[in-house]
């Protein structure tokens, strides 16, 4: 889920520098996203959970027939690698077909409102000796370069061969949602920066305010030092009626109504806190600034953990623990941060869910539907492996992953002991069944969240989930009973 959340805006920016169709490329991300996390024990919160009830089951005797054991953090890679390069390999050898085309703009996205906007390259940046053609610049969806301003030579052509040089300026028109991207890209600074943002820029966001009639800076150039301001803001853009205010940034003369986009810190949040000067405020979402420092520290606290897990040194639970205090004394992670990314909601539904296992195995329910699968499928192993990932395709399409795991478990365990076969296929069989949710929208959660970026509907995920879940579901009960023997 944070791996889908971090390259929603990636593969946004991919379509548009490089004009790809992006109906084309959401859905392959979210259904590559599923297929890696079948790849380790870590890779997706429904295996946890799977191995988690096992040591539960364990702890509790494991039944009269079972045959369990703690499955370890690479127990999953013998199948699960296989069917990620399977099904990946199937996504791009159909997505052409399969995946819909790019539908036709409304009238309402033709009419977003659009910025004046300037952009000075840096000096040892990777932009500075760039030619022009190779940077996306000339033909990028979301935004026009109108003109670059050098020093030395005035205005010079936007030619694919023109080289960037140091401190030249980029004057472009753009929407709101394309600022963002421009602001954070590598090489490229505000033009108009003001000097007064002492802090790093990672800690800063972008805003667009709508300047009141009660502004003391009416009549202004947004070029004029403005000592008395108690703002800290480098300026981005400025829009005027919908459209980009003529001229450049420096000479424009404030007036009512104006919008401009600054780069700002947290202190302007206070200082505007009764939105005298802006009679409107909003952060552009999608802006920050990547930290590139705490890189290696943090590649290596993460390898760390795999590895104290993998040689049996710590628990997973107690790796992770350490790892992520790790991540907070070092500064890879603030505690603001580590607190929001607790995904309370799927405590909540994974707690509720083996509440509710609890509830099929002691009511007797598993037994009763194990005895019908079993009826069905006679003595046969494989004919149960097969009931059991069919039951967690189907339950992932009516509730949530987790919880479609969690209700099958105890039906695989009361299969594997009336059959008096090892667990072990039938946990990993669970695990890829339940973590594999591609027929519908809803049935995992990064499906919803490339749902409204892509502009997909219902059938869409029908058209190409159906098939992949058919390949995935033969690789997984073809190869299972190959590596864990019933």
């Amino acid at each position: 889920t944070p791996l889908v959340a971090m390259m929603i805006p990636v593969i946004r920016d991919l379509a548009k520098s490089c004009r790809l169709p992006a109906t084309k490329l959401y859905i392959p991300l979210s259904y590559s996203s599923i297929l890696g996390g079948t790849c380790t024990l870590i890779g997706t919160s429904t295996n946890l959970v799977v191995a988690g009830m096992v040591m539960s089951a364990i702890e509790h005797g494991g039944g009269e027939n079972s045959t369990l054991r703690e499955i370890g953090l690479f127990d999953l890679s013998w199948v699960g690698v296989p069917i990620a390069v399977v099904g990946i390999a199937f996504i791009m050898l159909t997505s052409r077909w399969l995946l819909p085309s790019p539908r036709e703009a409304t009238g309402i996205d033709q009419l977003r409102r659009r910025f004046g906007a300037e952009f000075r390259v840096d000096a040892g940046g990777k932009l500075v000796g760039s030619r022009l053609g190779d940077t996306g610049f000339l033909d990028a969806p979301d935004f026009t370069l109108n003109s670059i301003e050098r020093s030395a030579d005035g205005e010079v052509a936007l030619a694919p061969d023109t080289v960037l040089q140091a401190d030249d300026v980029l004057c472009v028109s753009a929407i709101a949602e394309a600022l963002p991207g421009l602001w954070r890209a590598e090489g490229l600074t505000p033009f108009m920066e003001s000097g007064r943002l002492g802090s790093k820029r990672y800690k800063h966001s972008l805003v667009e305010v709508v300047v009141s009639r009660r502004a003391s800076f009416i009549g202004r150039n947004l070029g004029d030092p403005a000592e008395d301001s108690p703002y800290k803001s480098n300026l981005l853009a400025a829009s005027r009626g919908g459209m980009p205010v003529p001229g450049r940034l420096r000479d424009i003369v404030i007036q009512a109504g104006d919008i401009v986009v600054g780069e700002v810190d947290d202190s302007f949040f206070y200082v505007n806190r009764n939105e005298v000067e802006f009679a409107l405020t909003r952060r552009l979402t999608g802006a920050r600034i990547q930290r590139r420092e705490k890189a290696a520290a943090a590649t290596l606290i993460t390898v760390g953990m795999v590895l104290v897990t993998a040689f049996g040194w710590l628990s997973m639970l107690n790796a992770a623990l350490l790892a992520s205090g790790l991540m907070i004394m070092t500064g890879c992670l603030t505690l603001r941060a580590a607190g929001r990314s607790v995904e309370f909601s799927t405590l909540v539904v994974i707690a509720s869910a083996i509440g509710l296992e609890s509830a099929v195995t002691g009511s007797g329910l598993s037994d009763i539907i194990a005895g019908f699968l079993q009826s069905i499928g006679g003595e046969d192993p494989r004919i149960a492996l097969a009931a059991v990932f069919i039951g967690c395709i189907v339950l992932d399409t009516l509730i949530t992953n987790v919880a479609s795991a969690v209700f099958m478990f105890p039906i695989a365990l009361a299969m594997a002991g009336s059959l008096d076969v090892d667990f072990m296929p039938f946990a990993v069989t669970l695990m890829v069944g339940a973590s594999c949710s591609f027929i519908s929208p809803m049935g995992y959660q990064t499906n919803l969240m490339v749902y409204a970026p892509g502009g997909y509907s219902f059938m869409d995920y029908v058209r190409i989930g159906l098939p992949l879940t058919i390949v995935v579901g033969a690789v997984t009960l073809f190869l299972t009973p190959m590596i864990y023997p019933f």
